[in-house]
């Protein structure tokens, strides 16, 4: 494939001018024999893409070269193995079935348990491969690999210790969202520079089974309490602002709303990736957002970069 005129773009908080980008379609092409990571490491390594801790950004090359490869810029290579094209569906276990519904209220159910769910050679417990199942099974959007970091939670309680109430995953945010820019008040740069201490709630399941009144308002409280520290202890900074978007066609946003999270207002419907403005059609989504700390706004304006650590389990993920 010859090379094309690949214009510059800023993508996951870095600048690529086209001299980068026709680098990566290049090495795409020299390397079609490999797999999509060992190419994306590739072009990490050249560009030298990497983390304050040192670490290559595998994951957000990988998305970089995926999103080139939507625009016609380059040919991915040849999928390995027999498995169909598209996202690959997580295994069915006993452990994932819909199990006899509960009832009753949120007070019944306590104390809740929040348990960190640790990926790859990191888990021993067999929670990582549950957690993608229910979330497969149960959530209407599936299970996708994050996008940059993330951390997982599965609910339980201490009346049932045994038994999976919910699921949270959080990741990194949104590149852009107009209201929550708009909130905050941010420059492009103190946004460049700041964004990672915004974490997302892209994933929150309860369980179809689990009829407990009240029980994602409290889940949501206790999560506020806890992830900054989980975070912290994962990538080594602590968030200030946490967010997340409810399709507004599905769900009326009930229990972020009971759990003092702020509605800032709606998407204009585009992906949370389309930097050019090119997706139709996306479902429209409130925003809401929690603060974590007093002058939220102001911290993320004027704080240094956070410095990220490399968890342990990030070179096996996902």
């Amino acid at each position: 494939m010859s090379q094309p005129n690949v214009p510059p773009l800023t993508f996951s908080g870095r600048e690529f001018f086209s001299a980068d980008l026709r680098l990566i379609c290049q090495i795409t092409s020299d390397c079609a024999g490999l797999g999509i990571t060992e190419i994306a490491r590739t072009a990490c390594e050249l560009l030298e893409w990497k983390r304050p801790s040192g670490g290559l950004k595998n994951l957000e090359c990988r998305r970089l070269i995926e999103h080139l490869a939507q625009q016609g810029l380059l040919r991915l290579p040849e999928r390995r193995g027999a498995g169909a094209p598209g996202p690959r569906r997580a295994p069915r276990t006993e452990g994932g079935e819909s199990q006899a519904e509960i009832h009753g209220s949120a007070g019944e159910f306590g104390p809740l348990r929040l348990e960190v769910v640790r990926g790859g050679l990191a888990d021993h417990s067999g929670n990582h491969a549950l957690f993608k199942e229910l979330l497969d099974r149960h959530h209407y959007l599936g299970y996708r690999v994050p996008f940059g970091a993330s951390l997982r939670y599965l609910v339980r309680s201490e009346q049932a210790p045994e038994r999976v109430l919910a699921c949270l995953l959080w990741s990194s945010p949104a590149w852009k969202m107009a209201a929550r820019d708009a909130w905050i008040g941010w420059s492009d740069p103190e946004r460049a520079r700041n964004l990672q201490l915004i974490v997302n709630n892209s994933r929150f399941l309860i369980l179809p089974s689990v009829r407990v009144k009240g029980l994602a308002s409290k889940i949501l409280a206790r999560c506020a309490r806890q992830l900054p520290q989980d975070w912290e202890k994962l990538y080594g900074y602590r968030p200030l602002l946490l967010e997340t978007l409810v399709d507004a066609g599905r769900f009326r946003g009930t229990c972020y709303r009971a759990a003092n999270w702020i509605h800032l207002g709606q998407t204009a419907g585009r992906g949370r990736m389309d930097r050019d403005h090119a997706a139709q059609g996306a479902a429209v989504k409130d925003l809401y957002v929690y603060p974590l700390c007093r002058q939220v706004q102001q911290r993320l304006r004027s704080a240094a970069a956070p410095v990220w650590q490399e968890p342990e389990e990030e070179a096996s993920r996902p």
